[in-house]
């Protein structure tokens, strides 16, 4: 920078001139402040190039924010753009420290922080001339380079050190089958510098790897040669400052540019670099940068010793990229920054998550619990039917044994008439010329009798066989009807009783077990039989009716005997309730119980003219077209 001045001779005696007058202000002004016990401290913080460069814009509001913090808002923070990139001239750093030197006069800096390599060797070149009492911080490079500028011993330093190495390690990780590696940098002294630092690091490296430089090329060849690049490759993206032809970008948009159309995952060392398109990298961010940089100020401001420190390192990787290129988190070097996740359900709404988890947990603990339950129920439900069909097994061994005797008169009828005809035929046949004729038609009625006894053998073998499950069936209720008055009609006869019945012309189609409400109907005409023990003969009449009742089919049974009394219809279906004699009390209430396991429905009533009527309601099958 010396050399720089005496190329620009005519330069010197203005800066002279502007360093004894800042000599002569921060001498009155240092006696001020000495002064003063309410002196506020002054930190300049100095920017190498402009306003867009986004990694020295992150550690600056990171210092700002740290000393603000670390001082209660009691400190004063200037900053100044050198714009050294695009205007490296000699004229203009030399008007440039002119000017700080102006501006600063009366508000001299206690502590400067000059952010990257260019800021620190503007400051320690002119120092004298902006502000010779103040302190020193340089931050944002390592100190191997802070060796090579011949930066004095009293400015602090805030390392970095920046090994191109480390990520291309990372990315070995990442990319296990890679065989092919592109370095990229651009063609400013800055991306030289990093080329020639990357062939160095990356020597051991390379040697596994076909490696290739992309460097001294245009942007547009840049983004053409990476958009071909095998897909087996690592790529390394330094800076691009500048291109071939001199154009200047912003290192993060000139990566932007190329990893857009480029056909390998891109790794750098720049945490600036994520979102643009890197996938990650070994760096220092540049936040964590600042805050470093920020407690060195404030230990100088308190006048505490300091020495220069070293910037921690971390490695930080873009989630989206990982899934972008099938990369496995799982190969990230340990404690990697995973930067953009997407959070997860749990992350986004994890109260939520818990109290849903909460809820179902309750619900699960109810389903089971309902469940638990059900089983009992159905297993009680099982015993209590397997219970019921004993019972109606018993029923109707007690039906069959009350009607046996005119079950016998009634079987004796087609027996007789089969002994008869068949001593008939064989008298017929011991004449000389048997009427074979009449010898057929008397075959024909002893094998109509046959099929009669046959019937009334089935019936009572219905009647008395005990089955375990019940038989579904759909069958047309009038045909029960008329089975169970074949069964009646010797019993009736017996006993005086003219049973009559009505039947819907149409079918009466249920869905239940045929035998079990066979036995109700059983049931209810033999109740209705007993009622009429005292009425005289011609008085005897049981009524069998069927009918449809919108979407249910109804049978009755009424008699001609004296009614219900009111006060009893209330208790009439009870277990053991009965008002004869000898009754049991169990018909009726073995006759509600296999019609509601039905889905039916049984009722008690008297009839205006006398007598009483049980109704029967059960579901229609399926609805018939009238």
């Amino acid at each position: 920078m010396n050399r720089g001045r005496d190329r620009e001779g005519r330069l010197r005696l203005p800066a002279l001139r502007a360093a004894a007058l800042a000599l002569l202000v921060f001498a009155n002004v240092s006696i001020a402040q000495a002064g003063s016990a309410d002196h506020v401290p002054r930190i300049l913080l100095l920017y190498p190039y402009d306003e867009r460069i986004a990694a020295t814009n992150i550690a600056g509001e990171a210092m700002r924010t740290e000393l603000l913090q670390a001082r209660a808002g009691k400190i004063d923070i200037f900053s100044e753009f050198l714009d050294l990139s695009r205007f490296p001239e000699q004229a203009h750093i030399a008007r440039m420290a002119q000017y700080l030197a102006e501006k600063y006069a009366a508000r001299t800096p206690d502590v400067i922080i000059a952010l990257g390599e260019e800021s620190a060797r503007f400051i320690v070149d002119h120092r004298s001339a902006v502000a010779p009492a103040a302190k020193i911080i340089a931050a944002g490079f390592d100190s191997a380079t802070a060796e090579k500028m011949g930066m004095p011993n009293d400015v602090i330093g805030a390392f970095t050190s920046f090994h191109i190495a480390k990520t291309a390690e990372m990315a070995r990780r990442l990319q296990p089958d890679a065989r092919h590696l592109f370095v990229i940098g651009g063609s400013s002294d800055f991306d030289r510098k990093w080329l020639a630092a990357a062939h160095a690091d990356l020597e051991d490296f390379s040697k596994d790897y076909d490696t290739t430089y992309l460097e001294d090329m245009t942007i547009e060849e840049l983004v053409a040669r990476t958009a071909r690049l095998p897909a087996d490759s690592i790529v390394l993206a330094l800076t691009v400052f500048k291109d071939r032809t001199g154009r200047n970008f912003i290192p993060r948009e000139a990566l932007k540019q190329i990893a857009a159309t480029a056909s390998a995952p891109i790794y750098g060392p720049y945490e600036t670099y994520l979102d643009y398109g890197e996938v990650g990298g070994s760096t220092v961010t540049f936040a964590s940068l600042g805050r470093t940089a920020a407690d060195l100020a404030i230990e100088l401001v308190d006048n505490k010793p300091v020495s220069s420190v070293e910037t921690p390192q971390n490695f930080v990787a873009d989630w989206r990229q990982l899934n972008r290129w099938g990369l496995k988190q799982a190969n990230l070097p340990p404690g990697t920054l995973l930067m953009f996740k997407e959070p997860g359900l749990w992350e986004q709404h994890w109260l939520a998550c818990l109290a849903a988890i909460a809820v179902v947990g309750v619900q699960a603990i109810v389903i089971a619990a309902l469940l638990l339950e059900r089983r009992r129920r159905h297993a009680a439900e099982r015993r209590s039917r397997l219970h019921l069909l004993e019972v109606v097994h018993l029923n109707q061994s007690a039906t069959a044994g009350a009607l046996s005797s005119a079950v016998a008169h009634e079987l004796n009828q087609p027996l007789g008439a089969i002994r008869i005809n068949a001593e008939a035929v064989a008298i017929m046949l011991r004449s000389d010329k048997p009427d074979l004729a009449l010898i057929e038609q008397i075959l024909f009625d002893i094998q109509a009798d046959d099929q009669r006894a046959g019937d009334i053998v089935s019936r009572m073998r219905g009647m008395l066989k005990k089955r375990n499950e019940i038989d579904w069936q759909e069958f047309d209720l009038n045909d029960v009807t008329s089975s169970a008055l074949r069964i009646l009609h010797g019993e009736a006869e017996r006993r005086g009783v003219e049973v009559r019945s009505t039947q819907e012309p149409a079918e009466l189609p249920v869905l239940a077990d045929k035998v079990h409400l066979q036995q109700v109907i059983l049931n209810l005409a033999t109740n209705a039989m007993d009622a009429m023990l005292d009425n005289a003969a011609a008085e005897k009449i049981v009524m069998l009716a069927t009918r449809l009742r919108r979407d249910k089919v109804e049978i009755s049974v009424s008699d001609t005997g004296k009614g219900i009394p009111d006060e009893r219809l209330a208790s009439i279906f009870e277990p053991f309730y009965t008002t004869k004699p000898s009754g049991t009390g169990l018909g009726l209430s073995i006759a509600r119980a296999i019609v509601e396991m039905y889905g039916g429905s049984i009722s008690a009533g008297n009839c205006p003219e006398g007598g009483a009527i049980f109704r029967v309601l059960l579901p229609l099958r399926r609805k018939q077209v009238i």
